[in-house]
């Protein structure tokens, strides 16, 4: 498969502190890639730099061939990566659906058709039928399932997950990860950052391990969590 997004040599300091150190990876079309590691390992910096929030120090961020680096978030989601944040920010006092709505209205200019679009994200991830309650109003499992709606809604060919199952029990985490898989097999291509090791088996067909903002592995799930410095710098200090 070709890359879709592809993040070369990619560094990023904040005053004294190297958040990010000269991280290289691919993520193929069509494909579910995982970012594990322990909190302060870079990933959500990571994730900031790939969709705008942060220039890079150095190096190049490309996706679909073309680069990416120094656009702004708006404009790097109409180019086609939609994202979630790892504290849900819905606009709680919308309803459901018109939080979704908004993401639908970044391709669709009429609120008929922004609507209608709408609905199909909200049956995709079962929140019809609480289209009409207050964002405010949903559990943690909703409220995340509603995070990746809102952003499902921009039509985005990479969607960047920023740990959507943290804080979930095990019959909820399947469930995201029955979504995903679903969503996956349409054509979506997946980046996610997850601490939730069952998922991350489950899911991903690669994964980059960082560490103080450094790769320190990169592979398949299964072989990665046998490597020793991985053990010892995060999977051994887990619950997983």
């Amino acid at each position: 498969m070709s890359a879709l997004l592809k993040v070369e040599g990619i560094s990023k300091r904040f005053r004294g502190l190297l958040a990010v150190d000269r991280l290289s990876f691919d993520v193929p079309e069509g494909g579910i890639f995982a970012v594990i590691g322990p909190n302060g390992a870079g990933k959500t910096t990571l994730f900031n730099m790939i969709a705008g929030v942060y220039l890079p120090d150095n190096g190049t961020i490309s996706f679909a061939g073309e680069r990416i680096d120094g656009l702004s978030s708006d404009r790097i989601c109409q180019r086609g990566i939609g994202r979630t944040f790892q504290i849900v920010r819905p606009f709680p006092a919308l309803s459901v659906e018109d939080n979704v709505i908004v993401g639908a209205l970044m391709r669709r200019h009429d609120v008929l058709e922004a609507r209608a679009h709408a609905h199909e994200v909200l049956r995709r991830l079962d929140l019809y039928d609480k289209r009409a309650q207050r964002a405010s109003s949903l559990t943690l499992p909703d409220r995340k399932r509603l995070e990746v709606a809102r952003s499902l809604a921009t039509d985005p060919k990479l969607l960047l997950l920023d740990e959507v199952m943290a804080g979930l029990r095990p019959t909820e985490t399947d469930r995201i990860v029955s979504i995903l898989k679903e969503l996956n097999r349409d054509g979506l291509t997946i980046l996610l950052i997850e601490h939730v090791m069952r998922a991350v088996m489950a899911l991903a067909g690669r994964t980059l391990v960082l560490h103080h903002g450094a790769s320190i592995a990169e592979g398949a799930p299964a072989d990665v969590v046998r490597d020793p410095a991985v053990i010892d710098s995060y999977l051994g200090a887990e619950d997983i």
